[in-house]
C-alpha cells in the first residue's frame, strides 16, 4: 500500500459559450412538404395494398424518410426510397404470414 500522497490543482480553461440558432425558414417550409409528400404516398400505397399492410407500409414509410432527410435532396430521394422499402415490407409480411400458417398447420398434424 502506497502511503506517499500527490497534491494536485485543479486547472480550469476558459469557459465556453454556445450560440442557439433559429430554425431555418427554409427547412422548415421544406418539412412541411416533406410531410405531405409522405402522406400523400402512404395513403396511395395503403388504398392499393388494403388495411392488412397499414403497418408494415408505415414502419417502411418512417424508414424511408428517416433515410431521405441524411440526403440532400430529401424531397427527391423520399419516393424512391419509400417503393423500394414498402415492396420489401410487404413482401416480409407475406412471408410472415406463410411461416405463421404453416406453423399452425404442423401443429394441428
Amino acid at each position: 500500500m502506497k502511503t506517499k500522497r500527490i497534491a494536485l490543482e485543479a486547472e480550469f480553461g476558459a469557459e465556453t459559450r454556445f450560440e442557439v440558432q433559429p430554425v431555418d425558414a427554409f427547412r422548415a417550409i421544406h418539412e412541411n412538404e416533406f410531410e405531405r409528400l409522405k402522406a400523400r404516398l402512404l395513403a396511395s400505397r395503403q388504398r392499393e395494398a388494403g388495411l392488412k399492410w397499414e403497418n408494415p407500409l408505415r414502419d417502411a414509410a418512417n424508414e424511408a424518410a428517416a433515410i431521405a432527410w441524411t440526403t440532400t435532396v430529401p424531397l427527391l430521394a423520399f419516393p424512391v426510397l419509400f417503393e423500394e422499402k414498402a415492396a420489401v415490407a410487404v413482401l416480409q409480411s407475406r412471408r410472415q404470414a406463410r411461416i405463421l400458417k404453416k406453423s399452425r398447420e404442423l401443429l394441428a398434424a
